[in-house]
């Protein structure tokens, strides 16, 4: 490559990289968000991803309940953010629940013996459906992995482990 032509491409390097900053600056090239101005409250109700309040839950996993109350009859909407290597035990819940895989690689197993050797990977978008009162297990290998779950409460989960 000529001198001529590696000035050229730097200078264009330099021209390219000011207009990203100077986007970035004024905000151009960053997410938008809407104001409180732009959508009719009456008309739809929405959290971005940091209001979402997210809690820790005992086994390994962060949740933040969307809608609904886990504790009383109804429909909810849940969001299950495992960390890497933490798996529930065998349980089962008396309603179907309803999971969609949204990141990560769920690892989903059946039956009374917890053997994670033998869980079968789940990847993002996959949808499933836990029918109710059959024992399963779930959770993440080497990543994390993060489920919406569907389901009519009260959403809860009765241990079924074989010892």
């Amino acid at each position: 490559m000529s001198i001529t032509r590696r000035h050229q491409c730097g200078a264009a390097t330099a021209v390219i990289a000011m207009f990203v900053v100077l986007m970035v600056s004024r905000g151009w090239a960053q997410t938008p968000r809407p104001s409180n101005n732009d959508l009719d409250p009456k008309a739809l109700a929405y959290k971005l991803p940091d209001q979402i309040p997210w809690k820790d839950d005992p086994i390994g996993a962060q949740m933040a309940v969307l809608q609904g109350d886990l504790s009383k009859p109804g429909l909810y909407v849940l969001l299950v953010k495992w960390s890497p290597h933490h798996m529930s035990r065998p349980h089962w819940h008396p309603n179907d629940r309803f999971v969609t895989v949204l990141s990560g690689t769920w690892w989903v197993g059946t039956g009374p013996k917890f053997d994670p050797d033998k869980a079968v990977p789940i990847p993002a978008g996959s949808f499933v459906t836990h029918f109710s009162k059959q024992i399963h297990w779930d959770g993440a290998k080497d990543s994390e992995t993060v489920l919406e779950i569907v389901g009519e409460g009260p959403a809860t989960a009765i241990d079924a482990e074989e010892k």
